[in-house]
């Protein structure tokens, strides 16, 4: 089986939904999916998944689920030195990779600032969701594999969005959620794909063949957006820092 994980267009944040840019972003990720014989489609109830996904269901003429836990991942936690909220993957570099725990899948939550939060709460959230989605489609979870209880070829999709993304990832990949977080970058409508992996009968894992791919992009001469990413060299002062 294949699992297609679909970053949404260029976001407008304050609308959410998408930028210009987003909506061509759309359209191009369109072609590309339509090509596809697709399964089933779920998707994230916020506006920029579900926009993001409309051209391809349109084209196809085809519903997705929504599916609540797509949503971005929102588990904020309080930051010691100012006493205020703020997102659970968005530390600076010096500060997280300075805490062993964070690198570590089965202690990464139990530090004091991710205890200020609900984030292992909201992260078994997305880890059930996902194996639901995946009992569906014939792989029911076992400790870190799944049986495949009934193996395919099926292609599904979901539209939503790089934070979910990368605690998915986690999950299938057996890798703390920290370092996904901080450490990848999905770029608008990107499309990430795992395969399953069935070497022995009835037993499989689900191997990443590619992250982030955004050919249909770079075909039609449309140039990824920045979103998501931050300054490559300080001196960038035109590039995001905060």
């Amino acid at each position: 089986m294949k699992l297609l994980i679909i970053r949404h267009g260029d976001p407008n944040y304050s609308i959410d939904s998408l930028t210009e840019k987003g909506w061509k972003e759309a359209e191009l990720l369109s072609n590309r999916i339509a090509a596809l014989e697709v399964k089933e489609f779920y998707i994230s109830p916020l506006g920029r998944a579900k926009d993001t996904a409309s051209l391809t269901l349109k084209k196809m003429n085809r519903e997705g689920k929504i599916l609540p836990w797509l949503r971005e991942f929102h588990a904020p936690v309080i930051d010691a030195s100012t006493g205020k909220e703020r997102l659970p993957w968005d530390f600076l570099p010096e500060d997280w990779t300075a805490i062993e725990e964070y690198y570590d899948k089965k202690l990464w939550h139990t530090t004091a600032v991710m205890q200020s939060g609900k984030v292992i709460e909201e992260a078994q959230r997305v880890y059930q969701g996902i194996d639901e989605i995946l009992k569906v489609h014939g792989y029911e979870r076992e400790g870190n594999l799944y049986r495949a209880v009934e193996p395919n070829n099926d292609t599904i999709v979901l539209f939503c969005h790089l934070g979910v993304q990368c605690v998915i990832l986690s999950h299938l990949l057996g890798i703390s959620p920290i370092v996904l977080l901080h450490g990848l970058c999905a770029a608008p409508t990107s499309v990430t794909t795992l395969v399953s992996e069935e070497r022995r009968k009835g037993i499989a894992y689900f191997r990443m063949s590619s992250f982030g791919d955004t050919s249909h992009l770079y075909a039609a001469g449309e140039e990824p957006a920045f979103a998501g990413r931050f300054c490559e060299t300080y001196d960038n002062l035109d590039q995001r820092h905060d």
